[in-house]
């Protein structure tokens, strides 16, 4: 869930470097992202294996959506990790509180953007 386009490439780039297997639904805005959560919990559809999330999202903060991921039936347990460029102990310390899996700062270098999609792809593969 993230509205900057750059970086909605970059991950996609380190997702293929990395050869991560998947489809990548991109919403670029926190009240989609709520809504598409609500559409799979109506349908009891499958949760995505894995939840990249940004803070700084227009209509609802991404801290908004992270709660409302863990109070869905459907994807309570989906693991989400924030990727954003707020560095702040204290939107940390309340992604931590919400239930967010890792926190992560956005690299400011190319060569750490696209080493993200390692770190991706582990969690795709570890997760129960």
């Amino acid at each position: 869930m993230e509205d900057n386009r750059a970086d909605v490439e970059l991950v996609h780039e380190a997702l293929l470097e990395h050869e991560v297997e998947g489809e990548l639904v991109v919403l670029t805005n926190g009240e989609s992202a709520i809504e598409f959560i609500r559409s799979l919990d109506a349908q009891r559809a499958e949760c995505p294996g894995l939840v990249i999330l940004d803070l700084n999202l227009p209509k609802r903060h991404g801290l908004e959506v992270l709660e409302f991921v863990r109070q869905s039936a459907t994807c309570h347990r989906a693991q989400v990790v924030i990727l954003s460029s707020s560095d702040s102990l204290e939107d940390r310390t309340e992604a931590t509180r919400l239930g967010a899996s890792w926190y992560l700062r956005k690299p400011s270098r190319l060569q750490e953007f696209m080493s993200l999609g390692a770190i991706f792809k582990a969690m795709l593969e570890n997760r129960s």
